[in-house]
């Protein structure tokens, strides 16, 4: 099977996600991180009277026209607590940040452009009507959409849902990821490492990655390289209906790598394998009855630049997120001089510094801070520590010509997604 562009692996593997996982409704408390599944409209006006934006008077502007104005003071408007009387002529009311401004005020005059002397308010500034005070409605009104289906929850969208008269939200329920490394070579991190083995070092980090984007991970552990162990896991991964069952190691060809003959051995149907990406050239695709498979590459660098590439975006298209296909790389300056690029897309790791650049725009020349990525000389896809010290992916198209130092180029940070 040739080798099939980065582009075109995502597309098959975005393709094979039919329609995103089911909606549940949950509390407001429980939705940081959750994808909405439907627009939300706001159930009241906000704020739903004419507030006071400042502590101060509540008065009549036309009464204070000529200053100083001396006003008799009727009553107190708090936050919760509002004067339920009428402002008349040459009246004022005591009123705090937040509370309602009664009927009949139309501006409200700061603490300190005032004097106060038992129940009479001396004016000293006059105000403008509607001074100082947040009309009804002012944020937004009942039924405007404020928040729309796609859209992943932080802390700022909990507070205006709240704000909106919100309790819960209809959300995606979280995707089954079902994640297995395999080789008789891993252990898990913290167990005793034997003389001809390593610690599966990207089981953790792919679990933590699928977190972060949105899904809840099962962890399968390690299989070794029999069938029969193989056989096991992937039918635990079945038993919980997992929604994507991802593998770690064991897509190549050589004699103990097992997951392809096991994986067809439960029925699987291969998309692809082997892509044209640096690293991560083994992946593997296909589905397993109604679960999406990916397999990933043993080397932890490699396995890490195929879950940003292929496995959130497969995870963000199950949460029904219309922007799952879009290009995470953006736009940086080159830090070093780069050889030609072969026939693969290469992912540098780099670090990233700040520069100040000219930019030319129709009016003139701005100078902007832009990103300057400076490729690691190491880039051994079994380097943790060189990925460690990295900010972002390099990209470097496939066939790229020789680059200099200061050419544009394109990078994907990596705190997006780890």
């Amino acid at each position: 099977m040739s080798l099939i562009s980065v582009e075109d692996a995502l597309s098959r593997v975005l393709a094979n996600v039919e329609k995103p996982v089911g909606i549940e409704r949950i509390p407001l408390a429980d939705c940081a991180g959750r994808t909405l599944a439907e627009d939300v409209s706001a159930l009241r006006d906000q704020p739903p009277f004419p507030a006071s934006a400042m502590d101060g008077y509540a008065v009549r502007s036309a009464d204070c026209s000529a200053i100083p104005a001396h006003l008799r003071v009727i009553g107190e408007s708090a936050a919760g607590r509002r004067f339920t009387g009428t402002v008349s002529a040459m009246e004022a009311v005591r009123i705090f940040t937040g509370a309602p401004v009664p009927e009949g005020a139309d501006a409200v005059v700061l603490q300190e452009d005032t004097e106060r002397s038992g129940d009479q308010v001396t004016v000293k500034e006059a105000p403008r009507s509607n001074r100082h005070i947040r009309v009804a409605g002012l944020d937004f009104r009942s039924g405007d959409v404020l928040l729309q289906t796609g859209l992943r929850l932080d802390s700022r969208h909990i507070a205006l849902a709240a704000a909106m008269g919100h309790g819960t939200l209809s959300v995606h329920r979280k995707p089954r990821v079902a994640i297995l490394a395999t080789g008789d070579e891993l252990v898990r991190a913290g167990e005793p490492v034997g003389p001809d083995q390593i610690t599966a070092s990207s089981l953790p980090a792919t679990i933590l990655m699928v977190e972060k984007a949105g899904a809840e991970a099962i962890d399968l552990g390690i299989a070794r390289d029999t069938l029969e162990s193989l056989d096991e896991r992937i039918q635990f991964a079945k038993d919980a209906q997992a929604d994507i069952l991802v593998t770690l190691g064991g897509a190549s060809v050589g004699e103990h790598d097992l997951v392809q003959k096991a994986l067809s051995r439960h029925g699987m149907d291969l998309g692809f394998w082997r892509v044209a990406l640096r690293p991560g050239k083994p992946l593997m695709h296909g589905r397993l009855g109604p679960t999406l498979l990916l397999g990933l590459p043993g080397n932890p660098v490699s396995s890490l630049v195929c879950a940003v590439l292929f496995l959130i975006p497969a995870i963000r298209a199950l949460l029904g997120d219309q922007r799952a296909a879009e290009d995470p790389a953006e736009d940086a300056i080159l830090g070093a001089d780069l050889p030609a690029n072969r026939e693969r897309q290469d992912y540098l790791r780099a670090a990233l510094a700040l520069q100040d650049v000219p930019l030319s725009l129709a009016h003139g020349t701005e100078r902007v801070m832009l990103p300057v990525a400076m490729p690691h000389l190491l880039q051994d896809s079994s380097m943790l520590s060189i990925l460690e010290r990295s900010d972002a992916l390099l990209v470097r198209p496939p066939h790229a010509p020789a680059a200099v130092a200061g050419e544009p180029c394109r990078i994907i940070r990596l705190d997006r997604f780890c």
